[in-house]
């Protein structure tokens, strides 16, 4: 990902409103599930958005999750022995967890 610098403008319009609809409580919220669903060993992100994105990121925290929902030895994610740092192989983990989570019931759209 490209390094950008200041948004002007329609850009700065647009990145304040999206900022201005981020809720930390939610967060806080949706981080707490994941870690009872999954367990101590996902860890937890640093707080705010960016910290938060960057831990679902590389796809590994909603695979585990995905497949904590599954009893063992079905478990429809393959989660590698080391996180993905290539872009295309995060990718290909969220892919995993998306086609996974409409085969669980997820409504595509």
């Amino acid at each position: 990902m490209a390094n950008k610098g200041p948004a002007y403008g329609m850009s700065r319009d647009v990145q304040s409103k999206i900022e201005k609809k981020y809720d930390d409580e939610l967060e806080d919220r949706l981080v707490e599930w994941i870690v009872a669903q999954c367990g101590a060993a996902v860890g937890r992100p640093e707080r705010g958005r960016l910290g938060f994105q960057v831990w679902l990121k590389n796809g590994i925290v909603l695979s585990r999750l995905v497949n904590s929902l599954y009893p063992d030895g079905s478990k429809p994610v393959k989660i590698p022995d080391t996180p993905p740092t290539m872009v295309f192989k995060q990718m290909e983990q969220i892919a995993q967890f998306l086609k996974a989570a409409e085969d669980y019931g997820v409504v595509k759209t």
